[in-house]
């Protein structure tokens, strides 16, 4: 089974509030948030008007005709915030998807296609205790900051 990564066509922009859902971590399965933080003040920023502004960009994973996951950038304040020339980065997988080496695959796609477009540098925050923080420093991240058990990182592109 071979994942396809590409970059996200409009018409799957609306796939972003799913896996920007999936994005945040939520250790305890029978304790999810509901899906409506998505369009909290705080989340919202990640997706709305996705493709409108200078420097968004996303690719997806597809497999079999199926988007299954996807790794977007975009400037903005966000959790990973780190300045206002550092485009934030998100990823995330559909659940039954995850630890195949498909969120390696995009991110590795993503920080290619990062430094095809020049850009220096790209962040991101994650929980410290989530699994999938021990995949960003071997695709180059480094903590730069530490906010209540949460790393900003950040990858240097050149």
């Amino acid at each position: 089974m071979e994942v396809q990564i590409r970059p996200i066509r409009e018409r799957e922009i609306p796939l972003l509030e799913e896996f920007l859902y999936e994005a945040i971590w939520q250790p305890v399965a029978g304790e999810r948030l509901p899906r409506e933080v998505v369009h909290s003040p705080a989340l919202r920023p990640y997706v709305e008007a996705f493709g409108e502004r200078e420097g968004d960009c996303c690719l997806v994973g597809e497999i079999g005709g199926r988007v299954v996951g996807a790794v977007w950038c975009r400037c903005l304040h966000g959790y990973g915030w780190i300045d206002e020339s550092t485009p934030e980065l998100a990823v995330a997988l559909r659940p039954e998807w995850r630890g195949r080496g498909i969120g390696t695959q995009l991110l590795r796609a993503m920080l290619e296609e990062l430094r095809r477009r020049h850009v220096a540098a790209v962040s991101l925050s994650v929980q410290r205790a989530n699994p999938a923080a021990r995949l960003y420093p071997r695709l180059g991240f480094r903590v730069v900051e530490e906010r209540d058990g949460e790393w900003i990182m950040r990858c240097e592109l050149r």
